[in-house]
C-alpha cells in the first residue's frame, strides 16, 4: 500500500502520525511525505530542512516532497495548494492519506486541511491527525504504536531546533507526544496510541475464499 502523509511544517506529521507511519513501513508499505513549508518562522530555513531530512533517515520514506510555500502564509494560496497536492497524489497514487485536522489554532494547519479535503476528493482513505494546537478533536480511529513509540520520539528529536519550542517552560515536544500517546492509548484500550478522525475510511475485506 502507498501512504502519503502531508504536513504544513517540518515535524508536524512526525507528531501527528509518526508512530503509525513507522508501523506501516515496518510491515512493508511505502511511505511518501509532503511538507508544504520549510518552517521559516520557527527557525533557520536550511536547518529545518536538514532536520526533516534527518527524520527521513529514520522513517525512510520513498520520497519527501516540498511544497515550497512560506510559513504562516498558506491561507491566501488555497487554490494553488489544491493543485499542488493533486500533482503529488497523481504521482504517488496513494491508497491512504494523513493530513492535519481543520480544528486547529494554527492558520497553516487549517488552510492545508481545507485544501487537502478538496485535493483528496477521489482518494478512498483520508484520515485527519492531531497536533499540539488541535482543538475539537474527537477521534474514532486508533492505532497501537507501542512497538514504534521510541521510533516516534526519535523522529521528533531529529527536529532538534524545535524540541523545546512548546511555549511551556520545562516541557519538551517529546513530553507532550508521550502524554498524548498515553491518553489516546487509554481511549483505545492500549498503552500507547495515535488517534485519527476519518474524512473517509474503507474497511477493506479480503478476497472471498473459494
Amino acid at each position: 500500500m502507498k501512504i502519503l502523509a502531508i504536513g504544513a511544517h517540518p515535524d508536524d506529521l512526525e507528531f501527528g502520525c509518526g508512530g503509525t507511519l513507522l508501523k506501516y513501513r515496518q510491515y512493508g508499505h511505502k511511505i511518501f511525505v509532503l511538507v508544504m513549508t520549510s518552517g521559516q518562522k520557527g527557525g533557520d530555513e536550511m536547518r529545518r530542512k536538514r532536520e526533516q531530512e534527518a527524520a527521513a533517515e529514520i522513517l525512510k520514506p520513498v520520497k519527501v516532497f516540498w511544497g515550497g510555500y512560506r510559513d504562516t502564509e498558506l491561507k491566501p494560496y488555497l487554490n494553488e495548494m489544491i493543485h499542488d497536492i493533486e500533482k503529488v497524489i497523481k504521482e504517488v497514487k496513494p491508497e491512504l492519506i494523513f493530513v492535519h485536522h481543520q480544528g486547529d489554532t494554527h492558520q497553516d494547519h487549517r488552510a492545508l486541511s481545507r485544501a487537502a479535503v478538496s485535493a483528496t476528493r477521489y482518494v478512498r482513505n483520508v484520515l485527519f491527525y492531531e497536533g499540539p494546537t488541535t482543538q475539537n478533536f474527537a477521534p474514532t480511529v486508533f492505532v497501537d504504536i507501542g512497538e514504534t513509540l521510541e521510533g516516534k520520539m526519535a523522529l521528533l528529536r531529529a527536529h532538534e531546533s524545535q524540541v523545546t519550542k512548546t511555549n511551556i517552560e520545562g516541557l519538551a515536544i517529546t513530553d507532550i507526544a508521550l502524554s498524548n500517546a498515553v491518553f489516546r492509548g487509554i481511549q483505545g484500550r492500549v498503552r500507547h496510541a495515535e488517534a485519527f478522525m476519518p474524512l473517509r475510511l474503507f474497511i477493506n475485506v479480503g478476497k472471498k475464499r473459494r
